[in-house]
């Protein structure tokens, strides 16, 4: 299995990005967002995802983790393949893509080449708890990525309580404080 490719972008073509690694160029199909970032005669590293069918072999790489895990659950819903779900992350940033589906926005996923109204609908429905945002009082959306650097977050998932709900928990408790602190006080405030 390939995981990650690090090497020279050597070119660019329609919907792929060459990147050679070592004298080899692995060509790899990108979303929109990442082949912005990856500039023809510079380093790169890609997180990859490797799918394999009896007739082809297709190389899908991703400039961040996030993207990759997005990619990752949007396969996983039913009628999604690989080819749909780089369509849904090419529709705008994947950050955009995440809201869209956390907020019901199916218009916006299915502006995706390809997909459906069905599909979008699907898409919403399996994946608006799964996203990783969060939704606060005020209705405003924040990315789980800056929660998950978060020890308290990760502390009080690994106790059993779902992402939304440890950020819930500590909401209102004072960043400032130990870790430790912050963990007790959201178990308190569960009691």
């Amino acid at each position: 299995m390939i995981a990650t490719l690090s090497g020279k972008v050597a070119e660019k073509l329609a919907g792929m990005v060459i990147i050679d690694v070592a004298g080899v160029g692995y060509g790899i199909l990108a979303t929109l967002e990442d082949q912005g970032k990856l500039k023809v005669g510079t380093d790169a590293k890609v997180y990859t995802y490797e799918h394999i069918r009896e007739n082809s072999y297709d190389l899908f790489g991703f400039t961040t983790l996030d993207t990759k895990t997005l990619f990752e659950q949007l396969i996983n819903v039913n009628g999604v393949g690989p080819k749909n779900a780089l369509n849904m992350l090419s529709v705008g940033t994947t950050a955009e893509v995440r809201n869209a589906i956390a907020s019901g926005d199916v218009k916006f996923i299915q502006a995706a080449n390809g997909v459906g109204k069905k599909v979008a609908e699907r898409v919403v429905v399996d994946l608006k708890d799964k996203v990783g945002l969060v939704s606060s009082a005020d209705g405003i959306f924040a990315s789980s990525a800056s929660f998950s650097a978060d020890e308290a977050v990760q502390a009080l998932v690994a106790l059993g309580y779902t992402t939304l709900d440890a950020v819930s928990a500590l909401q209102n408790i004072d960043t400032d404080l130990p870790t430790e602190q912050r963990i007790k006080q959201a178990l308190r405030g569960k009691l």
